[in-house]
Formats: C-alpha cells, sequence, structure tokens
C-alpha cells in the first residue's frame, strides 16, 4: 500500500498531522475517514442491486391525465384601489 515510502515517511507525514490538527482532533479525524470508507464500501455494494432493466412499453405509452378532482387553480385576489392617483400634470383643488 505504501510502496514508495518508507517508515520515516510516515513517521513525518504523522507529525505533520499532529501540528496542523492537534491530537484532540485525530480520533475525530479516524471517525470521519472511517465513516467515509464504509459508505463507499456501502455504495459500491448497493448499485450491484441496482435494477436497470427497462419498464414495460405499456406504462410508457399511456400518459397518465389528471382529473379535474385533482387539479385546483387558485386566483390571485386583487383589491381594486381605493382612490384614484392624481395625474403628475393635475393639481388637487380642496
Amino acid at each position: 500500500m505504501f510502496g514508495s515510502f518508507g517508515w520515516m515517511e510516515l513517521m513525518l507525514i504523522l507529525v505533520i498531522v499532529l501540528i496542523i490538527f492537534g491530537a484532540g482532533k485525530l480520533p475525530q479525524l479516524g471517525e470521519g475517514l472511517g465513516k467515509a470508507i464504509k459508505g463507499f464500501k456501502k455504495s459500491v455494494h448497493e448499485a450491484d442491486a441496482i435494477d436497470v432493466t427497462p419498464a414495460e412499453q405499456s406504462q410508457k405509452s399511456q400518459p397518465q391525465a389528471a382529473s379535474p378532482s385533482q387539479v385546483t387553480s387558485q386566483a390571485e385576489v386583487v383589491p381594486p384601489p381605493s382612490a384614484p392617483a392624481a395625474q403628475p400634470g393635475q393639481v388637487k383643488q380642496g
């Protein structure tokens, strides 16, 4: 696995990781890495179980129309303006 790395290189990498993250974060990093590997393995095994056979042609040829009871429309109610606004060229008298 670490064919090109010797034990000195691995120790140097470990020391650098300890300096960057600190000793308190190492268990959290290991736990996160373990969960990631476990999730990857699970997804690889689940990919084999996925059914990729095509669906029946009769289902595709008959599109389902929505019945009137399923279709709902809601109109937006806009109240009429209470008084017409004065035009810029007009002067109100009063």
